[in-house]
């Protein structure tokens, strides 16, 4: 399923070459004592190497990537308060007016959906295993897992779900936890359909191991799941080779990338998961893997912006950029 990469070499990729692996001088792994400026000098910001990243994106269709929780709106107490600000959903509907753009989020496609409120751009909720766009993959368009549906506003959507045949096992899973962790404050099982997210930022620090144990041993009555750990939270997944990279190729397939060499791939992200996207962008040779970190820590991102206020200010220099070029 990967994309090729261009088999001719083009000054982009020479100029792209070295940005996107300046970071593996000295790749070793971030420790407690590395500063956050020795960490940026191998993941530079990219707010200061803006101008560098688009001399290198010339003659290149930018295609944008962004996660939700962390990246477009500040992480918070209450998973459900997770509201993105006006600022930010006019910045994203600014940089969806030139650019490709998918929101690739763990939550439920209905929640991001419901949070950025935004209809000039394509959703992925679930960890990329539920994905909503108006053609769909043409390499995909027979898959057993594509079903051609009606969205809210009645417009004729393609549905991506390749952990379909789990729903029903992911909802006695989160009957089980819910009883589980009831009797411990703080605690929150979140449905997100195609997975679940065990949230543990309320909860004392004494009352986390017991999380951690319930989650576990409640998992493996169910050998078909795995867990993963984001930001104060354990996410119960099914075992399918499907992820946010999975997820980033399909929707270029869907954006019509896939025999293409002139795309540039941007995906922003905080989390964990983001990994799974930053790898696949690697592996293309092409694109900008960024992380949203204000702290050092082992990523395979060559960039990165502090916070969510960073993104908006890059994604509205994105836009700003393009703007001036019409």
């Amino acid at each position: 399923m990967g994309i090729q990469s261009p088999k001719q070499p083009s000054s982009y990729d020479s100029i792209s070459k070295e940005m996107l692996h300046d970071h593996q001088k000295g790749e070793a792994a971030v420790t407690v004592s590395d500063s956050y400026s020795e960490w940026q000098a191998k993941h530079p910001s990219a707010l200061e190497v803006f101008e560098r990243m688009i001399a290198a994106a010339k003659g290149k269709k930018i295609v944008m990537f962004l996660d939700y929780d962390g990246t477009l709106s500040p992480i918070v107490e209450d998973p459900n308060k997770a509201v993105m600000s006006d600022a930010m959903r006019s910045a994203v509907q600014e940089v969806a007016r030139y650019f490709p753009t998918a929101i690739v989020s763990g939550r439920c496609i209905d929640k991001v959906n419901g949070f950025v409120q935004l209809k000039n751009v394509v959703y992925a909720g679930s960890h990329g295993m539920d994905i909503s766009t108006p053609y769909g993959s043409l390499k995909h368009q027979n898959h057993r897992h594509a079903t051609r549906a009606v969205d809210e506003q009645g417009n004729e959507v393609v549905l991506f779900q390749p952990a379909a045949e789990f729903l029903p096992t992911i909802q006695e899973i989160i009957q089980v936890l819910e009883e589980k962790v009831k009797n411990i404050k703080g605690a929150m099982v979140e449905d997100n359909k195609f997975c679940i997210s065990v949230h543990f930022r309320r909860v004392k620090e004494e009352d986390v191991n017991s999380i951690e144990e319930i989650v576990n041993s409640t998992v493996k009555a169910f050998p078909e799941f795995r867990i993963s750990e984001g930001k104060k939270v354990f996410e119960v997944k099914p075992r399918i080779n499907w992820d946010k990279g999975r997820a980033l190729e399909y929707l270029l397939e869907t954006f019509g990338f896939n025999n293409s060499n002139d795309f540039l791939p941007m995906y922003i992200g905080d989390d964990n998961t983001d990994e799974d996207a930053f790898n696949v962008i690697q592996r293309i040779g092409r694109g900008y893997p960024i992380i949203v970190s204000a702290l050092p820590r082992e990523t395979k991102a060559s960039f990165s912006l502090r916070d969510p206020d960073e993104v908006m200010s890059f994604l509205l220099r994105l836009a700003k950029w393009k703007k001036m070029l019409h």
